[in-house]
């Protein structure tokens, strides 16, 4: 069982949590995971770079709550406004209803959906530290 540990120190922002992810797993690749919810779930499925023929993975998260900071409110307000700007991209309705409920204390943060994202995933072990 292989274990790769996030060091959440090192992720101030979306951008970060990715580099952290292709630093551990991606580093004997010649490209690196793209930057979004969608290229983790890929990678949580397996056979993609280290994580080729892996049956069971852990990820320990060191410094968990850094990153939750780093991954809030702020930062996802961010992100969801961004993608708000693509509208020839992403349907702007669903964008608008998580930025509300994110702005109401109901919706879920960057760091929050990357947990859920985790969680889909039962045959890789999330230890938050």
């Amino acid at each position: 069982m292989a274990t790769y540990v996030i060091e959440g120190s090192r992720v101030t922002d979306i951008p970060s949590f990715y580099a952290e992810l292709n630093r551990l797993v991606m580093s004997e690749e010649d490209w690196t995971l793209g930057g979004s919810l969608d290229a983790l779930d890929d990678l949580l499925y397996g056979g993609i770079g280290a994580l080729v023929g892996d049956d069971a993975v852990v990820f320990e998260w060191v410094d968990s709550e850094h990153s939750r900071a780093a991954l809030g409110v702020e930062t996802t307000a961010d992100w969801l406004r961004a993608k708000l700007d693509r509208p020839d991209v992403f349907a702007a309705d669903p964008l608008r209803e998580q930025l509300a409920a994110l702005e109401n204390g109901t919706g879920r943060t960057y760091f929050e959906l990357i947990l859920d994202v985790f969680a889909d995933h039962p045959e890789v072990t999330l230890v938050l530290r």
